[in-house]
C-alpha cells in the first residue's frame, strides 16, 4: 500500500539535489547501527549528522511532504544516534560529509 505513495514522492522531489528517496529492504542489507521495530520501517538520515531520526508521522503523500519541507521534525519520532566505531573524524571524512545529502 505503501508503495505507490513512495514513487510519488520520489518523483516529488527528483529535482531537489538535498534529499534522496530511496528504498532498502533491510532483510538483504542489515545495517548494525539502524534499528528496525517493524516494517516498513522510515528514517531520515540528514545531511552532516550522526543522528537517525525516525518518521513517526501520516503515511500519506502529504505526511511525507510536511516531514521532509519541515527538515525532518514534524512528524518525526525519535532521534537514534549513530556509534562512531573510530571516534576520530579526518579532513576526508568531514569533506564528504558536507557532500552528503539528506535521504530518507
Amino acid at each position: 500500500q505503501l508503495a505507490p505513495i513512495w514513487d510519488e514522492l520520489a518523483a516529488a522531489y527528483e529535482d531537489n539535489d538535498k534529499i534522496v528517496i530511496a528504498k532498502m529492504d533491510s532483510t538483504l542489507n542489515e545495517i548494525e547501527e539502524v534499528k528496525v521495530q517493524s516494517f516498513p520501517t522510515i528514517k531520515y538520515f540528514p545531511a552532516g549528522s550522526d543522528e537517525v531520526q525516525d518518521y513517526n508521522g501520516e503515511r500519506t503523500l502529504a505526511g511525507f511532504k510536511k516531514f521532509l519541507d519541515s527538515d525532518g521534525k514534524d512528524g518525526a519520532g525519535e532521534a537514534e544516534q549513530e556509534d562512531d566505531e573510530e571516534g576520530e573524524d579526518d579532513e576526508e571524512d568531514e569533506e564528504e560529509d558536507e557532500q552528503k545529502r539528506d535521504e530518507l
